[in-house]
């Protein structure tokens, strides 16, 4: 079920969103970045992922967001679950001066680099980046630095 952009604004303006998030790992130990065409985070390298519809099981949510986002549909038991985060963002999807807030499950995903076929609709470009390099690269939101940086310090924050 899709929103009109109208009630979808209202919805943003009101409440967290849900979302899943993939930390894509290839054989190399490199992880997965796209540079976002939309906001909020627009322009910034971001790990994939997207929002969970109304109605919609997780399960049935992480296949999607999987094909959607990579071009390659995984199962989620292939997802190792990486914990629940949040992300603030200042703006939101239009150009309406209201915040967004988006609670996030975060999942780790092991894949062959190779083989996925990346769309461009959500990212401009794409790169894989070892972890010590994403978490120095100032291009790299916030959001998505915060899942590695955690990784270093061998906590991953809850709520």
């Amino acid at each position: 079920m899709y929103l009109s952009q109208q009630d979808f604004s209202t919805v943003v303006r009101s409440t967290p969103l849900i979302s899943l998030d993939f930390i894509v790992e290839n054989a190399r130990g490199e992880c997965l970045l796209g540079r976002r065409n939309n906001r909020p985070a627009q322009g910034f390298w971001f790990v994939p992922g997207g929002r969970v519809r109304k109605d919609e099981t997780l399960e049935r949510a992480f296949s999607r967001l999987t094909q959607e986002e990579l071009g390659q549909r995984i199962c989620w038991q292939d997802g190792e679950f990486y914990g629940v985060w949040q992300h603030f963002y200042e703006d939101n999807f239009s150009e309406a001066a209201f915040s967004t807030h988006y609670v996030v499950l975060a999942f780790r995903l092991r894949v062959n680099g190779e083989t996925l076929a990346l769309p461009e609709h959500q990212h401009s470009a794409y790169r894989w980046q070892s972890a010590e390099r994403l978490v120095a690269s100032l291009d790299v939101h916030d959001n998505s630095r915060a899942y590695f940086l955690a990784e270093r310090r061998s906590e991953v924050p809850g709520l």
